[in-house]
């Protein structure tokens, strides 16, 4: 069986991972298997993830700036007596020697501009090459495929995405419309569906049609047919087992940030 490192992370968790997979090539073997857990925030969560580590052969690497859940780790880490490597705090100690001053000590600052930074790229094109069903080639090489009904915000949640470095792909649910056969064999947590109330869509939609100077009282803005839409898409949703958002008066950041807390469990668990 092959090393296995879990890198605990509250932001991506690229950084540790980097370094991890920069030492284990000192070795003859070279490979190393790796599992991120990113965007940890609570001491709960920790715990839950020592203990599945404890179970393995394995390393944890972390990039936690917060005093408490480094501590949280360390002491979890311990009763299991499993190893850890804090990736952050020498150079952190050391630069506050020559700076003189304290570090912020806040999640996420790094900012990188290789990798990172190309993969975003990457995936903004993704997303606008498989928005709203254009090709359906675009869900089985996609991280992500967001199903929802027409204005439930699916665009700006996966170019929001995308900024993360998420590949996603939206499909539209359309009752005259089968959806692609493809979705239904993705694994759960790579299907979010979008849902709304009937009210504010019915709202959203005569916006709509009024901004692109037509009748507001158009079929696709009765409640007739948005009530039909929201029922077909929940039967869709069902049958794919994803989870569902409900949207109504959320910002995308908060559909995004719960989005992302479902995918990145889900990658963990199935590794």
């Amino acid at each position: 069986m092959r090393p296995i490192i879990y890198i605990v992370s509250d932001s991506i968790g690229e950084t540790a991972e980097s370094v991890a997979r920069a030492a284990a090539s000192q070795f003859n073997s070279g490979g190393v298997d790796i599992h991120r857990v990113p965007y940890v925030h609570d001491a709960l969560e920790i715990r839950e993830i020592v203990q599945e580590a404890s179970a393995l052969p394995c390393i944890i690497a972390y990039t936690l700036v917060v005093p408490e859940l480094k501590e949280a780790l360390e002491q979890e880490a311990g009763k299991y007596n499993v190893p850890t490597v804090d990736v952050l705090t020498p150079m952190l100690e050391a630069l506050t020697w020559v700076e003189g001053q304290k570090p912020k000590m806040e999640p996420g600052l790094v900012r990188r501009t290789d990798e990172e930074y190309f993969r975003k790229v990457e995936a903004v094109e993704f997303a606008v090459k498989y928005d709203d069903g254009k090709d359906p080639r675009g869900i089985v090489r996609a991280d992500l495929v967001v199903l929802g009904v027409s204005r439930t915000s699916k665009t700006p949640l996966c170019m929001y995405l995308a900024h993360k470095g998420i590949r996603a792909a939206n499909v539209p649910l359309v009752p005259e419309v089968a959806p692609p056969d493809e979705i239904f064999k993705l694994q759960s947590h790579r299907v979010i569906g979008l849902t709304i109330r009937p009210q504010q869509l019915n709202e959203i939609r005569r916006e709509r049609l009024k901004s692109l100077g037509l009748t507001s009282n158009a079929d696709y803005a009765s409640m007739g047919r948005i009530l039909k839409e929201l029922e077909y898409a929940e039967g869709i949703m069902r049958k794919a087992g994803c989870s569902v958002i409900d949207v109504t008066n959320k910002a995308v950041e908060e559909t995004a940030s719960r989005v992302l807390e479902i995918y990145y469990r889900g990658e963990r668990h199935v590794r």
